[in-house]
């Protein structure tokens, strides 16, 4: 009798065997995980999770008899061959649900943020202007009580998306020791050189020298004057403190999970130049100027501050920090928009423009150096993005 025909009852046994194995792994390795089926992940006998069972294609060629593998010949082998699975999707491999789910969940908390963020500033009924000192103190009041609140947001931000960042909530938020004297102090050296030529126009215009300004920032007085001024706080420490927490530090970790963190970095400055449009109500109350110019500054504003947004996050992403985008804004609110038009009429205007021309270079130029994340340690956001399998990110190099 042919050999084939003798190894018949025994294929049919050993494929009884098989079945019965495969069935029995299948029901210990569900029920100790929750009832969902293991599903084996090669032939080394993985399944899910390495050693979490040994319920693969060896286990229960193992279980099905000895005689197993010689009845089945190359044929079994190659029927029993399985491939590995193809790469999981970002949302799968972080543990959460889809990832059309996990960009509406983004997207609505940026969006409730900016909303109680602007909406703190007029729980106040007030006929006084915005930048009367006793509006400031309540909206000092109101808006520090959101921004504290903020990162209770990412928290449920978190849960509802099922994403484990692989760091603790402050680290993923720029709160962290390591590197964080570089972290303040190269992001600010790089804003100043952007600034060349607007410090130079402000150098020129201003009577006092070099040691009559130190006199003044070093001496105690004066600081302890603008301790008091509720417009300097506003300017320099609140607005830039609680504006880079809010829509840096909170939004740009739910938003890169879901786009990248290449189009966060233009994503989240577009709910921080919504924010300012609240300037048009009071302008509007108030009839600081004409309809038409109110609506023409509002659009400008966005502009600009979007684009400083975009800058800031970048800053943020590429140091894991949230001082370095403090200090920068805290710099800007102080400096204001570059007063091109006024630099084209003044009396030394070719070396003005001169430092203009090269304060934009030198940024350009010092942007990447002075920004390399191997200066500031590991980044939160690129770990985050490791996770989700995303380990090519282009601003974490």
């Amino acid at each position: 009798m042919p050999a084939r025909q003798l190894l018949g009852p025994r294929v049919v046994c050993c494929s009884i065997n098989l079945l019965y194995a495969r069935s029995f792994c299948l029901s210990v390795g569900g029920k100790a995980r929750g009832g969902t089926p293991a599903l084996p992940d090669d032939v080394t006998g993985a399944s899910g999770r390495r050693g979490s069972g040994g319920c693969g294609i060896a286990s229960l060629v193992r279980a099905a008899g000895p005689g197993a593998m010689a009845a089945l010949g190359g044929d079994g082998l190659r029927l029993l061959s399985v491939s590995r699975p193809e790469r999981q999707p970002e949302s799968a491999a972080l543990g959460g649900p889809g990832p059309g789910l996990c960009c509406w969940v983004s997207v609505f908390s940026c969006l409730s943020l900016a909303c109680s963020y602007v909406g703190s500033l007029y729980v106040w009924k007030s006929e006084l202007p915005r930048d009367h000192p006793a509006v400031i103190k309540r909206r000092f009041t109101s808006v520090l009580v959101v921004s504290s609140l903020s990162p209770l947001c990412v928290l449920l931000w978190r849960e509802l998306t099922g994403i484990q960042p692989g760091t603790s909530l402050l680290t993923l938020m720029g709160f962290r020791l390591e590197g964080i004297f570089p972290a303040a102090l190269l992001p600010l050296l790089l804003t100043m050189i952007l600034f060349l030529g607007p410090l130079m126009q402000l150098s020129m215009d201003c009577p006092c020298d070099l040691a009559d300004g130190l006199k003044v920032v070093l001496a105690p007085r004066s600081w302890a004057r603008c301790l008091t001024d509720m417009r300097w706080l506003r300017n320099q420490v609140i607005a830039p403190l609680t504006e880079e927490l809010v829509f840096r530090a909170c939004m740009l970790p739910m938003l890169a999970p879901c786009t990248g963190l290449g189009p966060a970095v233009f994503t989240c400055p577009l709910f921080f130049g919504v924010a300012h449009f609240h300037h048009i109500f009071e302008q509007l109350r108030f009839r600081q100027s004409s309809v038409g110019s109110i609506f023409l500054s509002a659009a400008f504003q966005f502009s600009y501050t979007a684009v400083f947004g975009a800058y800031t996050a970048f800053l943020f992403i590429r140091t894991g920090h949230l001082i370095g985008p403090v200090l920068c804004h805290s710099f800007c609110n102080y400096m204001g928009f570059p007063a091109v038009c006024a630099a084209l009429e003044h009396p030394q205007r070719r070396p003005l423009l001169a430092g203009y021309a090269l304060g934009v270079g030198l940024f350009l130029l010092l942007l990447q150096p002075l920004t390399d994340p191997k200066l500031y340690g590991s980044l939160p956001l690129c770990v985050l993005l490791e996770r989700a399998g995303d380990s090519e990110a282009p601003l974490c190099s």
